[in-house]
């Protein structure tokens, strides 16, 4: 593997390059024409102009990037996280051009993308899976008899895609009824299969994700918990590791379930293994067969450089045996910055006419764009991530809160002044979070 084309863009795409430089690999961007001048595009060794603006044009051309890395001379792609990186198909498009894909087979992220399928298949490895449906549900009336078994509330969710979009939480027959048939034709029309299954509600658990890396070869390893319950509209914004509702025992029984899972599937590369807990029990929820947003989190805890082993692991290189006997030190706390109205929650696009980084001890920056950059309306309204470790759970959030006050970005809103009240919240001080943490103490609106 010499040259690796990023089939992504912003803060990710830079993410990687950097990870591929730091193992001597030439880089390959691609770029929209809303993108033309972001800090990515310069820093690749080179970059090949895939659309325009609109991402159904652009960055989701699965068949047009295959032809670009073809063309650059790159022999791997990485997909990083969103657009392509869970898609089956431009998985197999790229094994069909005998592109190196950095992440599973084709044929596991198909079985982990479907969320009926990836149930099956928890449960067949002994894993435990929320109460619900045994497969896809294919009637409203179908929903409301098992919700009469499960009891009210119960979740709606889509078997093809996640994020809130995908999900709608009900409360009785007639929300069910309603919501079933809103749902199955809204979740078609975006994620192209308008399959639903039904799991009984969980209120208020801790979302806790499991990192692992596994090499095809039989190693597999888990790098330990994240905590990642601090949503809106289900869509994380705060993320820690370590989790202060994980205790040892607990940590090591999710984690073997993780990595029973993956040794089960094959797997190769880096991947998430999502639960629930609540009441010192856990669920399994999905497995997410990428690099996540926040896997910053775990690199400061503890000294992997994910990035790279999804590269090492994807030329065809075998775990350390180190990498077992890794344990998390000290604490870290990633901030999802968005341009957008921190009080309706809404995108906020536009030009960036100032922009000041914060600095001191344990600041790390993730970033997509520069002063004089745009946010456009195009993509997710992320264009950065503040991650920030300490000792202990406490200076983080010391430091983090320090950080925020000092993250100045001027032209647009942002949702930093959001932050700062989850961060400063005595709450979450006390390690008290879960998924309905912004609604009980911040938003008060259930979102």
């Amino acid at each position: 593997m010499q040259k690796v084309l990023i089939a992504n863009r912003g803060e990710i795409a830079r993410r990687v390059i950097r990870a591929c430089k730091g193992l001597g690999l030439r880089t390959v961007a691609i770029y929209s024409d809303a993108d033309a001048s972001l800090p990515f595009v310069r820093e690749a060794d080179e970059a090949v102009r895939i659309g325009p603006a609109p991402v159904a044009q652009s960055y989701l051309q699965a068949q047009a990037i295959v032809a670009a890395a073809k063309q650059a001379g790159a022999d791997a792609v990485h997909p990083g996280y969103g657009l392509l990186s869970e898609n089956a198909d431009f998985a197999r498009l790229c094994e069909e051009a005998k592109l190196t894909f950095v992440g599973p087979s084709s044929a596991v992220i198909a079985r982990m993308g479907s969320k009926v399928e990836a149930r099956r298949f928890a449960r067949a490895s002994g894993v435990p899976i929320v109460p619900g449906s045994e497969g896809a549900v294919s009637s409203s009336e179908e929903a409301l008899s098992l919700a009469r078994a499960f009891g009210y509330p119960v979740m709606l969710k889509a078997s093809a895609g996640g994020g809130g979009i995908g999900m709608t939480v009900t409360h009785n027959e007639d929300e069910l009824r309603q919501a079933y048939e809103s749902s199955s034709k809204r979740v078609a029309s975006y994620f192209g299969d308008g399959t639903l299954y039904l799991e009984r509600y969980i209120e208020r658990p801790r979302h806790i994700e499991i990192q692992v890396l596994a090499d095809g070869q039989g190693g597999v390893v888990s790098l330990g918990e994240r905590e990642c319950s601090i949503q809106r509209r289900h869509q994380k914004i705060v993320e820690e590791s370590p989790s202060t509702g994980v205790d040892a025992m607990l940590r090591a029984e999710i984690s073997e379930c993780a990595v029973r899972l993956t040794r089960a599937l094959n797997y190769s590369g880096a991947g998430t293994v999502e639960f629930m807990v609540a009441d010192g029990r856990f669920y399994f929820l999905e497995m997410n067969t990428r690099l996540q947003v926040e896997h910053p989190v775990t690199e400061e805890v503890t000294g992997v450089d994910i990035v790279q082993w999804q590269l090492r692991i994807a030329a065809g290189e075998k775990l350390s045996s180190d990498l077992s006997e890794i344990r998390a030190h000290g604490h870290a706390i990633e901030c999802r910055i968005c341009a957008e109205d921190p009080e309706r929650m809404l995108p906020s696009p536009g030009l960036i006419t100032g922009l000041t980084l914060p600095h001191g001890q344990g600041v790390r920056h993730e970033i997509g764009v520069a002063e004089g950059d745009s946010v456009t309306p195009y993509y997710d309204p992320m264009f950065a991530k503040l991650v920030v470790s300490g000792p202990t759970r406490a200076v983080a959030i010391e430091r983090m809160q320090a950080a925020l006050g000092q993250y100045k970005v001027e032209g647009i809103k942002t949702n930093i002044p959001l932050l700062l009240k989850v961060i400063a919240h005595p709450a979450f001080s006390a390690g008290e979070t879960h998924t309905g943490f912004l609604a009980q103490y911040i938003t008060g609106t259930g979102v």
